[in-house]
């Protein structure tokens, strides 16, 4: 190999570095970063969340009224799949509690998938706990990229 394809070999190694640590950061500083979302109640938040589905294709979305909802805060259908969405606007992680919530939400509402959305993240049982379940979780970082698409 002669220096020419060397040197062009090191450019490419050295701009995939490059990229590798901007999105690191990126996601870095999304996590760092408060959003907008932080400051809102849990009723504006549902809302944000409905806004939210429906830029991202959902349709039929509902947010359920404030009490006695059986723990779903957002109906909604995409691509003929039904989903039961549970709400947590909170400043620590959401714990079991809000997993159950959507479980118990998805079979009431009779919805395919049940979720469980956040501004935050997710304790380690609840993620055990969704697993279990089959409860999507969709976490501070998954808003973010909602937001950015």
């Amino acid at each position: 190999m002669n220096t020419y394809g060397i040197t062009v070999i090191i450019i490419i190694s050295v701009a995939a570095m490059l990229l590798s640590a901007i999105l690191f950061l990126r996601h870095r500083l999304r996590r760092l970063l408060p959003l907008d979302v932080d400051m809102m109640d849990g009723q504006e938040f549902e809302y944000y969340c409905a806004d939210l589905l429906k830029s991202q294709g959902f349709l039929e979305v509902e947010v359920t009224r404030a009490s006695g909802d059986y723990g779903v805060d957002i109906l909604a259908e995409k691509d003929g799949v039904t989903y039961a969405i549970q709400c947590k606007c909170y400043t620590a992680p959401v714990g079991v509690k809000a997993v159950q919530e959507a479980y118990a939400g998805r079979d009431y509402y009779d919805r395919m998938v049940g979720v469980v959305i956040t501004n935050h993240y997710f304790t380690q049982p609840a993620v055990e706990a969704a697993r279990k379940l089959k409860i999507l979780l969709w976490d501070r970082d998954y808003l973010g990229e909602m937001e950015v698409e």
